[in-house]
């Protein structure tokens, strides 16, 4: 930053969806009971999800599907491709120089891309000290949510 590089006056927003390392079959319907306490399913990526749980609370949208070997990855689906355990890895850029500033992971849901923005934008602000005036950021991040949050909260004005 100091070689000005990263300006920091404006901020791309964008996630790609990785595949999480659980089997399709390893899985079953939300609304069907799992019985946590089965030795069967004790696996750190289990210890994990429940501990979260715990700590937070349920947060968001009850998922359709839940992997009994990765709770935490999201049941989604790309077009014209059969449904995935998957998560989103949200980046932050600045645009000038194209530097990813900051990585957020979070579950494979839209929802979860106006929070992952909101984490790496207070991150970047206070690590170095950037704040940038615009972001740009394709159709799901123009939702309503994320313009309150990017735009109210942090003073950025969007630019989708």
């Amino acid at each position: 930053m100091a070689e000005g590089l990263v300006r920091g006056e404006g901020f791309e927003v964008d996630a790609s969806i990785v595949k999480a390392d659980a089997n399709r079959s390893r899985g079953i319907p939300s609304e069907e009971s799992i019985d946590w306490s089965n030795p069967a399913l004790g696996t750190r990526a289990v210890h994990e999800y429940l501990q979260a749980l715990e700590q937070e609370g349920q947060v968001g949208a009850v998922p359709k599907r839940i992997s009994l070997t990765d709770p935490a990855a999201s049941w989604t689906a790309a077009p014209g491709c059969p449904a995935f355990y998957a998560y989103s890895t949200n980046y932050l850029i600045d645009i000038h120089a194209g530097v990813i500033l900051d990585v957020e992971a979070t579950a494979a849901h839209r929802t979860e891309e106006v929070s992952a923005t909101k984490t790496m934008v207070e991150r970047v602000e206070k690590r170095f000290a950037i704040k940038p005036s615009h972001r740009i950021a394709d159709t799901p991040y123009g939702s309503g949510p994320m313009r309150g949050r990017v735009a109210n909260d942090r003073t950025i004005w969007p630019h989708t």
